[in-house]
């Protein structure tokens, strides 16, 4: 990859010469999903997939971005004196909000660069292609600036970015996974404290397998905010009866007893998933230290029957992915992952079922849908790296 891209910046660029090439991972979550926004807990890990950037300073203020996954909108131009979010500039909104994100932390860049980025990730395809491009630019900014930056603050400011440049009012999760990455690890992460710990993800005999449904969606023009007002204010209600900062502190028992104050039905499903979903996640990776895989495949069925019935952000082409999966003998569990309303699903697959896996669901897919799915075998990868 880094030759491509070394290649590309020269068609591109006119030259080569000093071009440094990093990479930052895509994310799966393999269990907790519209946790992180709520207090709970969430259990993801990086992907060997991810986004590459091949970057050169220059001397003046010019920003100048190509990606070879948007080739048709060509060079995009700017400047590090023009910050400002513009829906015509497309991608680059999520670079350029990083690059602002950091100097409203007082740390400013004194010169532009040029860079092309090339992902692998399928673009809004939930596997956190955005974070990925937010976290591989404040690695770089890091590196090309000198900027006293830790990793868990990369996260911190790539969600800063998203939330407040790009105004999609989402978590830390996606951020926090993709710059704390670890090979062969998930992380646990409590995100209402940032305390976390790797966990090994041991599949003996058997395999992630992320099926992308290719329905196009973004997460701003999602309901992923309104979901999350939702839940906002089912907790506001919750508080006018008892002492809680999240919905993420209450156990299910907790709820039982305090759900009659929230007087709405829709609301009172969004804040039983949230709870419940914390506990499964919970009770997931107790069981995956366990070694029972079994347990953690019945959680993540669990988990996506809550998001289809309780959270609804579905929807038809994740659910026949679901359901036409769970008939293939051979797997452990299968869940919708990332925001929803599109996007993939993330499955734990024998090895022997794997091809009958992908055969069976792709095809049952098409022939109900209408257009295909791709199929993703993938490994636990590392965070974000100077290549």
């Amino acid at each position: 990859m880094k030759d491509i891209l070394l290649k590309e910046f020269e068609r591109v660029y006119g030259s080569n010469d000093g071009v440094r090439v990093y990479f930052a991972p895509g994310r799966v979550n393999l269990i907790g999903e519209h946790t992180d926004y709520n207090g709970g807990h969430v259990f993801p890990c990086a992907l060997t997939i991810g986004t590459y950037g091949a970057v050169k300073a220059r001397t003046d203020r010019k920003l100048r971005f190509y990606s070879m996954n948007f080739a048709d909108a060509g060079v995009i131009e700017t400047s590090i004196d023009d910050l400002v979010y513009d829906k015509k500039a497309g991608w680059t909104n999520y670079p350029k909000g990083v690059i602002w994100a950091f100097s409203e932390k007082n740390m400013k860049c004194d010169h532009g660069f040029d860079i092309v980025i090339n992902g692998n990730i399928p673009n809004s395809s939930g596997l956190s292609s955005s974070a990925s491009i937010e976290v591989l630019t404040g690695y770089i900014l890091k590196e090309m600036f000198g900027f006293d930056v830790s990793n868990t603050d990369l996260a911190l400011i790539g969600q800063f970015s998203e939330n407040k440049f790009n105004g999609v009012n989402c978590g830390i999760m996606d951020q926090f996974a993709i710059a704390m990455g670890k090979e062969n690890q998930a992380i646990f992460l409590d995100t209402n404290t940032l305390k976390y710990e790797y966990t090994p993800v041991k599949l003996t005999g058997a395999k992630l397998v992320i099926a992308c449904s290719n329905k196009k969606r973004g997460l701003g023009d999602s309901k992923y905010n309104e979901r999350r007002a939702e839940c906002e204010e089912a907790l506001r209600r919750i508080q006018t009866v008892k002492k809680v900062n999240s919905l993420g502190e209450l156990t299910g028992a907790d709820f039982e007893e305090v759900k009659s104050v929230i007087k709405d039905p829709v609301l009172e499903k969004r804040a039983r998933h949230a709870v419940l979903e914390n506990e499964r996640t919970v009770k997931a990776v107790a069981a995956l230290k366990a070694n029972d895989i079994d347990t953690f495949g019945k959680l993540m069925i669990a988990s996506d029957t809550s998001l289809r019935e309780d959270y609804e952000v579905t929807g038809i082409e994740l659910d026949t992915l679901v359901s036409e999966a769970l008939k293939v003998k051979g797997v452990i569990g299968s869940r919708m992952t990332g925001a929803g309303f599109g996007g993939c699903t993330v499955s734990i697959v024998k090895d022997e079922a794997i091809d009958e896996f992908i055969e069976k669901v792709g095809a049952a897919y098409l022939a109900k849908i209408g257009y295909k799915a791709d199929f993703y075998v993938v490994e636990v990868g590392d965070g974000p790296k100077e290549i």
